[in-house]
């Protein structure tokens, strides 16, 4: 049987568990989750307290209340622990939360990992679907130049081809030797008559 205990210490507040007994204590190691603290005390015979650290919390944030929470848990539950200060409200405040239940530890192992399988394959498909987004764009951002250099190109062969200017444009440049401009077709047809 595992003992669970609600520490109202933080907000929102964790979970705390241990073990009923020494083999109990014995699976808890071997199927603890990663983000789980063990709090036992040293070379002594005490109690097997875990703290399933709520997410986004870090080893080196977890705060004083909580860790006192865990350690008053140890002392109220061993035999060999002696502590100058038994702190009996919060003894109490956890017990008035403590559920004992039997835990079937490979199923709990067997679910967090197809839980944290379906987080990671989330998040990888958001990845994907990110990339995918960026590409995306990306080459409409090429197929947009590729179509704006296409119309540069079809309106400068349009122009070349034109009627229009082929002889106001060829007839304006041009200069004899003695630099006064060369006459149109026209004006030399009139002065022809």
């Amino acid at each position: 049987m595992v003992l669970f205990f609600i520490s109202s210490a933080i907000d929102p507040p964790a979970v705390l568990y241990m073990g009923k007994d020494k083999v109990e204590n014995e699976d808890l190691i071997k199927y603890a989750w990663p983000q789980d603290i063990w709090f036992h005390v040293d070379k002594l015979s005490s109690a097997h307290v875990y703290l399933r650290m709520p997410e986004g919390m870090s080893w080196e944030s977890i705060p004083e209340a909580l860790l006192t929470d865990c350690a008053q848990l140890v002392k109220a539950n061993s035999i060999e622990v002696h502590v100058p200060k038994r702190e009996n409200p919060i003894v109490n405040r956890l017990n008035k939360t403590k559920v004992e239940r039997q835990v079937d530890h490979e199923q709990e192992r067997i679910e967090r990992v197809k839980d944290e399988n379906a987080v990671r394959r989330a998040a990888a498909a958001a990845k994907v679907r990110i990339q995918s987004l960026r590409y995306q764009l990306l080459l409409k951002r090429k197929q947009k130049k590729a179509d704006a250099e296409l119309a540069k190109a079809r309106e400068a062969e349009k122009a070349a081809r034109s009627y229009d200017t082929l002889f106001s444009a060829a007839d304006e440049d041009e200069d004899d030797e003695e630099g006064v401009p060369k006459k149109s077709v026209r004006e030399m047809e009139e002065d022809f008559m």
